[in-house]
């Protein structure tokens, strides 16, 4: 009767196990995509990347927007070839486009007295304008970080993309 009752046990045990990862493994695809749990950590690491730039920038902190950039690029590249990791075709458009920024970026602040180049404006949210020093890719930043945004929102599916980590902006008369 024990050996019975410990099979069962057992047996319920391994049956939650399966349900439990093969749930998981669902979870991880979105609906209509070629997802994989790889999606939800490249989300993870897009996500922290995305925050981490708009913290540094929004301080104007020129150094640490440069290093952030250099870091996102190659991401960014990963995502648009789409070799490493198995995203929507949108989505990986948008990720050289927003590759696109962030090289630039990266090369306008390099060099500030270097001529921007003219790219095509990508359908965004309004994002306030940068402070000082990093005015001169103000622009080019916030497309990236729009852009940015949008490919969480591959990436997460029907999950909500958290919002930007903007500073409280001045009241207007104050």
């Amino acid at each position: 009767m024990k050996g019975k009752f410990g099979r069962s046990i057992a047996l319920v045990a391994a049956g939650s196990l399966l349900a439990v990862a093969t749930a998981g493994i669902a979870s991880a695809s979105p609906g209509g995509g070629k997802g994989s749990s790889s999606t939800q950590a490249l989300a993870a690491q897009v996500l922290q990347m995305r925050d981490d730039l708009t913290k540094v920038a929004y301080a104007s902190n020129v150094g640490a927007t440069r290093t952030d950039l250099g870091q996102l690029s190659p991401v960014l590249a990963d995502i648009a070839a789409g070799k490493r990791y198995t995203v929507q075709t949108d989505t990986e458009q948008l990720a050289g486009l927003a590759k696109g920024r962030a090289d630039e970026s990266a090369r306008l602040l390099a060099n500030p007295t270097a001529k921007p180049r003219q790219l095509p404006p990508l359908p965004l949210p309004p994002i306030p304008d940068l402070p000082g020093p990093l005015k001169i890719v103000s622009d080019l930043l916030k497309a990236l970080l729009g852009a940015l945004t949008g490919i969480l929102g591959g990436l997460l599916g029907a999950l909500p993309v958290p919002p930007l980590p903007l500073p409280p902006l001045p009241v207007p008369g104050t």
